[in-house]
């Protein structure tokens, strides 16, 4: 008989304690997860994380990514154009720089050049200018349109070593339109050259 008001009084207690519970729940309210705390360094790092996320793949061409741009648009001008100027049967060094049509048709005017028995002399003295003209973006692919003028010393001579055109004596002043693009949202941030306009 005594077991039986045991299990009485524990059943009695519970249901106290559950009523002082859901009271005071009702007055002190439910935990939301923040409560005015300062947020911890994690939570700091982990916002960063996701706002600098965010402002990658909503990549804005401001004056300093221009500025950085052109840096590095010179240096793939010359490293183009000193590559061209190699007498081999293709492209080697800059190949990461082109997409697939424009480095198919610097390659087939170096064999259409080899197969003549011609060869170029090109000395690159140096870009004196590189100005955007024009950069537009379509869906996620940002195209940039850049102005050259550059000097270099250049010349073609036949199999006999006689110039064909150029003067290896004389600095010649070129200028060049060419457009470079790349993927916004690829993780690869390298540039190609994929147009070369006339």
């Amino acid at each position: 008989m005594s077991y039986s008001f045991e299990y009485i009084d524990i059943i009695l207690l519970a249901m106290i304690a559950g009523f002082i519970f859901l009271r005071l729940r009702g007055i002190l309210g439910k935990r939301t997860g923040y409560e005015g705390k300062e947020p911890t360094k994690f939570d700091k790092i982990l916002k960063e994380a996701v706002v600098s996320k965010s402002s990658k793949k909503e990549e804005i061409f401001d004056d300093k990514a221009q500025k950085e741009f052109l840096s590095g648009a010179k240096i793939a001008y010359e490293t183009i154009i000193t590559d061209f100027s190699d007498n081999d049967n293709k492209l080697t060094t800059s190949k990461p720089l082109l997409n697939k049509e424009t480095y198919n048709q610097f390659n087939e005017a170096l064999i259409e050049r080899n197969s003549k028995g011609h060869y170029a002399e090109i000395t690159f003295i140096g870009v004196n200018s590189a100005t955007i003209k024009e950069h537009k973006k379509i869906d996620k692919i940002l195209n940039v349109t850049v102005e050259f003028i550059a000097e270099v010393i250049t010349c073609i001579k036949d199999k006999d070593k006689k110039i064909i055109s150029g003067d290896p004596e004389k600095i010649k002043k070129i200028y060049d339109t060419w457009v470079f693009s790349r993927d916004t949202m690829s993780a690869n941030p390298n540039w190609q050259l994929v147009n070369i306009l006339t």
